[in-house]
C-alpha cells in the first residue's frame, strides 16, 4: 500500500509487488525512498505549509490502438508524457486501471490511465483513491474540453464535469463531489453539423496535431508545478498565459 508519510527527515513508500493482494499480505515489499518535500500550499501568513501527502493523477481516455492519437485520448497523453519525463513505469493493473508509481521531485504519485472506456472511468479512479488514501484535493483528472480552443490549457482546483461523461462518472465514484483538482486541454468544437462523437474519436489534423504536442509539454510542467507547489501564483500565471496563448500583439 502507499502510505502518506510522517513529518520525519525522510520517509519510504512501500506497496506489494503484487498490488492486488490483501493489506496483510506477507509478500515482498517494493521500497521506494523519497525525502520529506511534498506538495507546500503557501499559508495565509506567507509561511509554507507542508503536506506529507501522495498525488493521484489520472488521465482519462479510451483503451486500445483504436484510439490512440484520438481527440478524447489526450488525458492518457498527458500520463504518458509525465511518465517518461519522470521516469515512472506504467506496468501495473490495478482497480482497472495501468498504473505507475514513483515521484515528482521528491513528492509521491500515483499515475493512472483507466481501462474502463472513458464513461466509466470512475470505477478506477474511486478505488484507488480509497485504497491508497488519496484526499480530494491530491486527485488530479487530466482530461479532454471541447469549451477550449485546440491545444489551451486550464487549471482549476475544482468545478462541475461541463456535459464531460468520463469526468461525470469520476464525481460519480467520489461520492459525487466536484471538490478535487482537473487539468483540462482544449481540443476545440466540432465544425459544422459534425457529430460530437465522430469528432471526438477523430484524429488530428497536422496543424493541431502540433498544437497538441506542444500543449502536452506545458502540461507536464503544469502538472509539476501543481504536485511541488500546490495551488498559488503560479498556476494563476499558467492559466493566463494559457487563456491568450494564440493572441498575437
Amino acid at each position: 500500500m502507499l502510505h502518506a508519510a510522517s513529518p520525519a527527515p525522510g520517509f519510504c513508500l512501500s506497496f506489494p509487488r503484487n498490488l492486488d493482494c490483501p493489506r496483510d499480505s506477507t509478500k515482498a515489499l517494493v521500497r521506494v525512498r523519497f525525502s520529506v518535500r511534498c506538495s507546500v500550499p503557501e499559508s495565509k501568513n506567507g509561511a509554507t505549509k507542508v503536506e506529507y501527502t501522495p498525488w493521484l493523477v489520472v488521465g482519462l481516455g479510451n483503451p486500445g490502438s483504436k484510439y490512440h492519437g484520438t481527440r478524447h485520448n489526450v488525458g492518457f497523453e498527458v500520463i504518458d508524457n509525465i511518465s517518461k519525463a519522470e521516469g515512472i513505469r506504467m506496468n501495473t493493473i490495478q482497480s482497472k486501471a495501468l498504473i505507475g508509481i514513483g515521484s515528482i521531485g521528491d513528492v509521491p504519485i500515483l499515475l493512472a490511465k483507466p481501462q474502463t472506456y472513458m464513461n466509466f472511468s470512475g470505477e478506477s479512479v474511486g478505488p484507488l483513491a480509497a485504497y491508497y488514501q488519496v484526499p480530494l484535493r491530491h486527485i488530479l483528472v487530466v482530461y479532454d474540453e471541447m469549451s477550449l480552443p485546440n491545444g489551451v490549457l486550464r487549471l482549476q482546483p475544482k468545478g462541475g464535469h461541463g456535459y464531460h461523461n468520463g469526468l461525470k462518472n469520476v464525481m460519480g465514484h467520489l461520492d459525487g463531489s466536484h471538490g478535487f483538482p482537473r487539468l483540462s486541454i482544449g481540443i476545440g468544437n466540432p465544425p459544422g453539423s459534425m457529430d460530437v462523437k465522430a469528432f471526438l474519436l477523430q484524429k488530428f489534423s497536422s496543424l493541431e496535431r502540433k498544437q497538441i504536442d506542444s500543449s502536452l509539454e506545458q502540461g507536464v510542467e503544469a502538472v509539476r508545478t501543481l504536485v511541488l507547489n500546490g495551488f498559488n501564483n503560479h498556476v494563476y500565471r499558467f492559466n493566463l498565459g494559457q487563456k491568450y496563448k494564440y493572441h498575437k500583439v
